[in-house]
């Protein structure tokens, strides 16, 4: 097999891959952006169709060509569809003339024996190279989900399109993160009897005195927190860019007809069991959106800024049926539920890399050890990542911020080794 020589090697082009490109380039790296599919191939093949990116096109930023600039006639304050992302990520590319595989997953990723390189292998050809970046994203394979001994169409969210693709017959949304609660929502309006086990979360506003919740986020500083400045639960935050972008609330869910469950404890032979915890994660979920006010408020004294008086808040919707007594067991079968999405999240999938950077974390759990992407393997970058260095990390629009400082790693590592 073939190898080819080359001095970074950028494993993934999605939003990080195509970001460190970008400082790469800027800083004279050769380089080269390795894709197993094609440009933003999550976000073509693990996403459904009514999709909207959740920020708003004035947030949607990589570095040197943001969204406004790729399209100054685009309504800044709009939500973007799926179609329009992939489209953004694909010119993106382009414009910064990333030198792209495309079609060429890597198989596995070592240290050549006897040097100081990295041997990345592919189907076709292998890579020698003194950096590597691994941009391939938080996580790459659905979560585990327990056995539920029946017949009926079983999925996960990211194989999930649209209503059309299901049988006839109810659905259970098992997690309430923003997949399956967009999901629930689009099955509900879809017609079809919808069950959604809940799951801890917050809410904010999607806008609130004038501002959309990211622009908020950014300025209290909670995009550009680090888990040592952190505050609070780190859980879901539910929002939506569909419709304009609004707010979710579970209890409206409720109120138009989708029946709102615990989070799933057990299961067998088609019976479901539940937890009694739905009441606590909806009040949790009030809760944070009080913070969430009190935090803006507080932001705007601070800072001065000139902006509308807040709302007033609206009264909580009453309780639904489904709130007040919550179910304890279902039984898929008597129910008439044909499909089971499984909203549950995902899991890390390093099994490829083949280098001490892992600690002592098994199976499932089993994430890189590393300082704000930089690891213990001299020329290992991780970027991308879950809470990498802050919040906004593995968010398309802190991918400038993390991008940036690895690329300043490896030209100083490209310095020390050419004195």
């Amino acid at each position: 097999m073939p190898v080819q020589r080359i001095e970074t090697v950028v494993i993934g082009a999605g939003q990080a891959g195509l970001a460190m490109s970008w400082h790469l380039a800027r800083r004279g790296i050769e380089h080269v952006v390795l894709e197993r599919g094609q440009v933003a191939q999550r976000w073509r093949s693990e996403r459904w169709d009514s999709l909207h990116f959740q920020s708003p096109n004035w947030n949607m930023n990589l570095p040197g060509w943001g969204r406004m600039e790729a399209d100054p006639h685009a309504d800044p304050d709009a939500f973007s569809p799926l179609r329009e992302v992939v489209g953004y990520l694909e010119r993106y590319a382009a414009h910064a003339q990333v030198p792209l595989r495309t079609g060429t997953p890597v198989l596995s990723l070592r240290r050549w024996p006897g040097a100081a390189d990295f041997l990345v292998q592919t189907p076709d050809i292998a890579y020698a190279a003194r950096h590597v970046v691994v941009a391939t994203g938080p996580y790459q394979a659905p979560a585990p989900t327990p056995a539920l001994g029946w017949d009926g169409l079983e999925l996960h969210s990211t194989q999930y399109r649209n209503p059309a693709q299901l049988p006839d017959g109810a659905v259970l949304v098992v997690g309430s993160g923003n997949s399956g609660v967009q999901i629930a929502e689009e099955l509900n309006q879809a017609g079809r009897r919808v069950f959604l086990s809940v799951s801890a979360h917050e809410r904010v506003r999607r806008r609130y005195r004038g501002r959309d919740c990211i622009w908020w986020l950014i300025a209290t500083g909670s995009a550009d927190s680090t888990l040592a400045t952190w505050r609070g639960a780190r859980l879901s935050r539910l929002m939506t860019g569909v419709d304009g972008g609004r707010d979710i609330d579970l209890r409206r869910l409720a109120a138009d007809g989708v029946t709102l469950l615990g989070h799933l404890d057990a299961a067998r032979d088609g019976q479901l069991h539940f937890g009694d915890g739905l009441i606590r994660h909806l009040a949790h979920g009030d809760a944070a959106l009080a913070e969430f006010d009190r935090r803006c408020d507080e932001t705007a004294l601070a800072q001065g800024l000139e902006l509308p008086p807040a709302e007033d808040a609206a009264p909580p919707l009453p309780d639904a049926a489904c709130v007040s007594a919550p179910l304890e067991t279902l039984d898929l079968a008597r129910e008439g539920i044909a499909t089971v999405i499984w909203a549950n999240g995902a899991r890390p999938d390093f099994a490829w890399v083949d280098l001490p950077v892992f600690g002592d974390t098994p199976g499932p759990k089993r994430m890189p050890q590393h300082q704000r992407g930089v690891t213990a393997e001299p020329g290992l970058y991780f970027l991308g990542l879950p809470w990498l260095h802050k919040w906004k990390s593995a968010f398309l629009f802190g991918a400038d911020e993390d991008a940036g400082y690895l690329a300043k790693w490896i030209k100083a590592a490209r310095a020390s080794t050419q004195r």
